[in-house]
């Protein structure tokens, strides 16, 4: 199911673009450019829609669905998970023959203390 939505989500991303990409801007004439726009009116000519209008409108709708659709199923996963039909591992207990690891050695600590000489060395 979400194979075939991501499919047609892709497809429809696509035709988006082209379609956005196919349209002409308002008022891009030559006349507009130099000028000349006062046959269209202050926010565009407003006449009969298109059919690139009518298809990019389709395609954000379709756009959309499938957007919110592909969010959904993200965060609510209904499918079986691989590690469900798998044993929970055992581990052993410890035994008393194991030994808990050494600790390490500390460094030597700098500033006012690492200047006093051991009380076994030689004083000069």
């Amino acid at each position: 199911m979400s194979v075939l939505l991501i499919f047609i989500h892709i497809i429809v991303c696509v035709v988006l673009i082209m379609v956005v990409l196919l349209q002409t801007g308002k008022g891009a004439d030559m006349g507009a450019a130099f000028g000349g726009g006062a046959s269209s009116t202050l926010f565009g000519s407003t006449g009969a829609s298109t059919f690139l209008s009518k298809a990019t409108t389709v395609a954000a709708i379709v756009f959309m669905l499938t957007s919110l659709a592909l969010a959904y199923m993200s965060t609510n996963p209904t499918g079986k998970s691989v590690m469900t039909s798998a044993p929970a591992p055992v581990s052993a207990p410890a035994t008393s023959e194991t030994k808990p690891a050494e600790p390490a050695q500390s460094a030597p600590q700098t500033g006012a203390t690492s200047q006093q000489q051991p009380e076994s060395a030689p004083k000069n």
